[in-house]
């Protein structure tokens, strides 16, 4: 039988010393089939509750069965009994599942693409999106979703965020010791520009506490030298804000920054906020009035590089970067464009010129990294 071959092939794993399959090559291989197992599992367990055998022993659903039986939360329990039964309208997805080239996550993100409005536009499509998720980052990958998503039905797409935004909601109460309990729910727009704002806040205050533990110390400093924990310092953010907001009542309001890119097909009619998140155009209206604009043309033929022999990228040059890479080069790393450096890819020790063409954004480890050593091929 397959399945006692199965068990028998893991019983031989189990026996194994784990650390002999720590190598690069193994690790893929283990997630690969673990992947194509995950999706047999999701297949029977689909095929379990179209048989309704669930119902002969008194359980309501497939799902409170297999939750009882399996010993596993309800809601992961129908999370996968909806994938399931979503694949069965998109084979290509289930085949590259089962063949181990993309997993779970990726099969959820195709599947909710489907409803009875998309169902021909995907059947269409589908074959490609499971190309884009073969060979993406899953995060560049949950992008073209979305953008795929908003194209086929884009008044949908606003309807969608208009719902998102209608469940904003916020609380901060007061218990009955006099601490402070609260919770908030953004939509994609309101949440960027208030977790912006408290990263700002909180690397002020980190900042703050290193410059202070290395002046008590006398020395660089370990985090665990400072006098705030990471939570500490965001709740302190918090306090900072609000303090800022009372002293700053008659102050002008800041506007928000729309960045334009003209020039490059590829780039049409993207619509996303620096962080990556996919928004409808619709979205950004009530913001328009008051913003500043910024437009980059891509792709110019005879554009002026100004001081292109200066050691440092700064000015235009160093914010086209920015736009352009948006994240950390390196192929393991997705660090955000505010948090990296621009590096030279020829170096200027070397003669390399510090111009659009020679630079690319590094996170501050990847750069130290890369004069280190030299760097792989996908750099």
């Amino acid at each position: 039988m397959p399945l006692q071959m199965l068990v028998e092939a893991i019983d031989a794993l189990v026996d194994c010393d784990a650390a002999k399959f720590a190598d690069p090559e193994s690790l893929l291989e283990l997630h690969r089939q673990l992947s194509r197992l995950d999706a047999v599992v999701t297949a029977a367990d689909a095929a379990f509750d179209a048989s309704g055998t669930w119902a002969l022993d008194g359980a309501y659903n497939a799902g409170a069965w297999l939750a009882t039986t399996t010993r596993q939360p309800k809601p992961a329990m129908a999370k996968r009994l909806r994938l399931g039964e979503r694949l069965r309208h998109l084979p290509a997805t289930e085949a590259a599942w089962a063949a181990g080239d993309i997993d779970a996550a990726h099969a959820a993100v195709i599947t909710s693409l489907h409803s009875e409005s998309s169902a021909d536009i995907l059947a269409r499509d589908e074959s490609v999106l499971v190309e884009q998720a073969k060979s993406l980052r899953f995060s560049s990958f949950t992008q073209v979703a979305r953008y795929w998503a908003d194209r086929t039905d884009p008044e949908g797409a606003e309807r969608d965020f208009e719902a998102q935004r209608a469940k904003r909601d916020c609380y901060l109460v007061e218990s009955y010791n006099g601490l402070w309990f609260g919770q908030t729910r953004f939509d994609p727009i309101a949440g960027t520009i208030v977790a912006g704002e408290l990263k700002r806040l909180e690397q002020e205050l980190f900042d703050a506490d290193w410059a202070e533990a290395k002046a008590r110390l006398g020395r660089e400093p370990t985090l665990s030298d400072l006098r705030r924990t990471p939570g500490q310092r965001r709740a302190d953010a918090f306090v900072e804000m609000a303090t800022r907001s009372a002293a700053a009542a008659d102050a002008r309001r800041p506007v928000p920054l729309f960045t334009v890119l003209m020039g490059d097909k590829t780039l049409d009619h993207i619509c996303e906020l620096a962080n990556g998140t996919v928004v409808p155009p619709g979205s950004l209206v009530p913001f328009l009035i008051g913003a500043e604009l910024e437009r980059y043309l891509l792709g110019l033929p005879n554009r002026t590089e100004i001081s292109h022999r200066t050691r440092l990228f700064s000015g235009a040059t160093r914010r086209i970067i920015e736009v352009r890479d948006r994240a950390c080069t390196h192929v393991f790393c997705d660090r955000p464009a505010e948090d990296c450096e621009v590096d030279h890819i020829v170096p200027y020790s070397d003669g390399g010129f510090t111009t659009q063409e020679n630079g690319r954004l590094l996170c501050g480890f990847h750069n130290r990294l890369r004069n280190q050593r030299p760097p792989p091929e996908e750099l």
